[in-house]
């Protein structure tokens, strides 16, 4: 993928009496227009019919989630704050609100496939139309308005460039589902991967201040910055590849009980796991769906498409476990960790749940992470179709532990 401009471009911009507000207006234009037109070059390899598949119901079609990455900026930033501004359509606001209660009621989720219309054309329209209506916006404001607006326009961008990201997870599933298997990008390559040959890094037990802590952009559940315990422990310094996992599966790992937790082994049992997601057999030979289509196994690349219940008890089977969140975190900044960024997202085996001192944002914008933390697990990391410079030591991802249309896959840990 070419790389795009990120939002975290504008993490401190220059405000001080002496900016020029023509200037910041440019660089809210600059990366606005970066990040959405990142998601139509995203969306541009797709049909129309691509754009309005829903193969699961935590999968969204490509078009909603253009429309709705539009919606979030038509809501929250002009319709807040644009004086005498209209919406597109009046019912675009059920159709593409996702779970913001507090913004009014919404189209159901797992019936998203079935909006044949508005059509891809007419959300292109409406993307236009909301684009041409922020960028006058921008314009039109002055220094000290545009300031208070920025960490709105964070927000927004960061937020969809986690759907630009979705996007590519989604469709992979859709094509996934295909006896003839579509390729998305069939020149798309996994990018080149590090390995020490088994190496570890050692944590010993010490006091460390995690979290996100200076003003940079961040999301709410990255903060405050606490300190915690950590250690002692090992850390695996490469991912775990699929050369290891098809040891795992050729050990009966999928069908040894004892390796699992009971609700994983209630999912293997149920869903018939037998290999990691988007795995199929041809003539006798494992391949994986990509977005580059159906290709082979590539034994030394990092396993992905696992869930949480996977790589738990892969590492049991292994004697090992996962990290916590912490320990990833700590190992992270010491920069000692193969592929932390831009391979797979990684597992930790820490529960989703508010750092001591946590406050959601006040607002509608307040439902963005703090009510989903319950039942979900952490990973850490980014994967190959996180958008560029999206990821940081302190991002937060969470899941179900029975996920695994995402690129997700682990390292492993081990008490030093």
């Amino acid at each position: 993928m070419t790389k795009s401009v990120s939002a975290a471009s504008l993490a401190s911009p220059d405000l001080s009496p002496s900016s020029d507000s023509g200037a910041l207006a440019q660089k809210l234009v600059d990366a606005y227009l970066a990040v959405r037109n990142e998601t139509e070059r995203r969306a541009a390899p797709l049909s129309a019919e691509d754009q309005l598949i829903q193969s699961m119901p935590d999968a969204s079609p490509a078009k909603w989630h253009r429309a709705h990455t539009t919606w979030f900026f038509e809501q929250f930033l002009l319709g807040e704050h644009c004086e005498g501004y209209r919406p597109f359509h009046p019912d675009y606001a059920f159709l593409f609100n996702s779970y913001y209660v507090s913004a009014g009621p919404r189209h159901a989720r797992h019936q998203r496939g079935h909006l044949t219309r508005p059509g891809a054309e007419e959300i292109t329209a409406y993307r236009q139309h909301v684009d041409a209506a922020v960028v006058r916006l921008f314009k039109s404001l002055g220094e000290e308005r545009l300031a208070q607006l920025t960490p709105l326009v964070e927000v927004g961008l960061n937020h969809e460039q986690q759907h630009q990201e979705l996007m590519l997870t989604d469709i992979l599933h859709a094509f996934a589902q295909n006896p003839i298997p579509p390729a998305y990008d069939p020149s798309w390559r996994l990018p080149a991967t590090n390995r020490n040959g088994g190496e570890w890094l050692t944590l010993n037990e010490g006091i460390h201040t995690l979290g996100h802590a200076d003003d940079s952009f961040h999301f709410d559940n990255e903060k405050p910055a606490h300190r915690a315990l950590v250690g002692p422990v090992r850390l695996a310094r490469d991912l775990v590849s699929n050369a290891e996992w098809l040891s795992f599966m050729n050990d009966d790992g999928y069908g040894s009980p004892a390796l699992w937790l009971m609700d994983g082994f209630a999912a293997v049992t149920s869903e018939g796991w037998r290999a990691p997601g988007h795995w199929r057999q041809v003539d006798g030979e494992w391949r994986v769906m990509t977005l580059g289509g159906l290709q082979p196994i590539d034994p030394a690349a990092p396993v992905s498409h696992v869930s949480y219940y996977e790589a738990d008890a892969f590492a049991r089977w292994a004697g090992r476990h996962l990290p916590t969140e912490m320990e990833w975190e700590v190992a992270a900044r010491a920069g000692q960790l193969n592929d932390a960024f831009g391979i797979v997202w990684q597992w930790t085996r820490s529960a989703y749940a508010p750092y001591p001192g946590y406050r959601a944002i006040e607002g509608a914008l307040g439902e963005y992470n703090g009510k989903f933390m319950i039942n979900q697990m952490v990973l850490r990391g980014s994967s190959h179709a996180t958008a560029p410079g999206h990821s940081r030591i302190t991002y937060r991802n969470f899941f179900y532990p029975h996920h695994r249309w995402q690129f997700t896959g682990l390292r492993l840990a081990d008490y030093a």
